[in-house]
């Protein structure tokens, strides 16, 4: 059974699906957060494909003392492999998340990459 809180985000997953749609000119970049890590991927809609991910449990991620500090490592480190892959813009997808804590730091660490969003 689900619960509130996962009906309330599923809601909203479905309003943001409708609108934001990621092609290979601009890109979408998903966001998902579980209880302990972090994860962001990059993804062509068009084409059904992720261009570039990376999570706060992968080998490459260095230990953190806190969620949020993990959160804005992450979105330093997909800024990074974007660059790399010659992606600088991008369309945010919260997830259904509220934009605050975790999510906007790994936004603010994207933003600090060099991704524009």
């Amino acid at each position: 059974m689900k619960t509130i809180k996962t009906k309330r985000r599923a809601k909203i997953r479905l309003k943001l699906k409708k609108t934001i749609r990621g092609n290979s000119i601009m890109p979408r970049l998903s966001v998902f957060r579980s209880n302990k890590n972090i994860y962001a991927q990059i993804i062509d809609d068009a084409k059904g494909s992720t261009l570039v991910s990376a999570s706060s449990n992968s080998k490459d991620f260095d230990k953190f003392e806190n969620k949020i500090s993990a959160a804005l490592q992450v979105g330093k480190i997909i800024a990074k492999k974007a660059s790399k892959k010659g992606i600088s813009l991008v369309k945010f997808d919260r997830g259904g998340y509220l934009y605050h804590g975790r999510v906007k730091s790994l936004a603010d660490g994207a933003r600090e990459g060099g991704l524009k969003f």
